[in-house]
């Protein structure tokens, strides 16, 4: 494994932090063993606190207005910047041409760049031979493997005794890889070994040891590299619990996940993360998000067991004041124990859980 963390990195989220297209830079900002986080750029919070502005609790990152000024901020730190890493998540994964502007300036600036979009920088021949002008590297994380590396569906996911949690939605952009997170820190600090696999790029970029590009790979080898992936969590870790970060969600029209990972990983356990403030899918006004009893359904339905065992909230656009009521609404609506991971512990979630760690 990779010695962590690998380098100081700015966090490019220009005109998106604090949105949904800034949701890979958000989960640097909260969490990465991948990197020294040192600045974000984003020139519309520029002077505030990166923390402040995503969750209202500062956390010493500073929001700058341009490169320039993050690698300013990092030697007023006394600390060295390595990496620019793309934190935006635009929809179709595609770079404007102003970033690609700015890619560029931290090719210049002697910057390696990582990037986990669809538009796969390092096959530009100008990117590619300024950086090997510069001896600086470019990283597309998003690049799938060769058809030769990937895996078929054998089976072996039934080796697994590892317990095997998903943690789905009801939306895209709706917090699951922060949940899964989350709910990896709580079973570790409750004397749990946990893992999480990734299977986005985000997950990756923080420092999942176990992950895929679901979103990249060719859909005949989406079961097998799940299975391949939690099978070596497995093998080589031996977890108590493997957390397996969800995709998309069941019933988005644009973005449908959750059929493969339920499929192909076998979760002895579900839990559902879910935005009640959010009345349509994300980036599709006039496509309703289905109620959350009819979500819950059709997960179950397809598992074959009932096996949702907890809701996680993301509080999105709900006044603080409504948090606690919203979720002990949605408890009384589905019977299930409810947290908002951002605001509570996860102490619901794990009480579900104990019933499948300690059998």
């Amino acid at each position: 494994m990779t010695n962590m963390p690998e380098g100081g990195a700015i966090v490019y989220c220009e005109d998106a932090f604090n949105t949904p297209n800034g949701k890979t830079a958000h989960g640097l900002v909260r969490f990465t063993v991948r990197y020294d986080v040192l600045a974000v750029v984003d020139s519309v919070h520029a002077g505030s606190d990166a923390g402040e502005v995503l969750d209202g609790r500062p956390n010493g990152i500073p929001v700058v207005a341009g490169l320039k000024q993050g690698m300013e901020a990092a030697k007023a730190a006394n600390k060295a910047a390595t990496h620019m890493v793309v934190g935006l998540a635009p929809d179709g994964g595609r770079l404007s041409p102003a970033a690609r502007a700015d890619v560029k300036k931290a090719i210049e600036l002697g910057l390696n760049v990582d990037s986990g979009l669809h538009d796969f920088l390092s096959d530009d021949p100008a990117f590619a031979k300024l950086a090997a002008a510069n001896g600086i590297q470019i990283r597309d994380v998003r690049k799938p493997p060769s058809r030769d590396e990937c895996h078929f569906f054998s089976g072996k996911i039934e080796e697994v005794t590892s317990v095997k949690v998903a943690l789905l939605g009801t939306d895209s952009a709706v917090g699951k890889r922060t949940t899964a997170w989350k709910l990896v820190t709580a079973l570790h600090e409750m004397g749990y070994t946990a893992e999480l696999v990734g299977t986005g790029q985000t997950a990756w970029l923080q420092g999942a040891r176990y992950s895929i590009m679901l979103d990249s790979l060719i859909n005949d080898f989406v079961t097998g590299e799940l299975e391949h992936a939690v099978h070596s969590a497995w093998s080589f870790s031996t977890p108590d619990v493997i957390v397996i970060e969800g995709q998309g969600s069941l019933l988005n029209p644009a973005y449908p996940g959750g059929f493969e990972i339920m499929a192909a990983t076998r979760p002895d356990a579900i839990v559902l993360q879910h935005a009640p403030a959010r009345r349509d899918y994300d980036g599709f006004p006039g496509y309703p998000i289905q109620p959350l009893a009819q979500q819950i359904d059709a997960v179950e339905k397809i598992t074959g067991q009932r096996n949702v065992v907890a809701i996680t909230v993301n509080h999105e656009d709900l006044p603080k004041e409504d948090i606690d009521c919203t979720c002990r609404s949605i408890h009384m609506i589905t019977g299930l124990p409810v947290a908002d991971p951002l605001v509570h512990t996860m102490e619901p979630v794990l009480k579900a859980l104990r019933r499948f760690i300690e059998r």
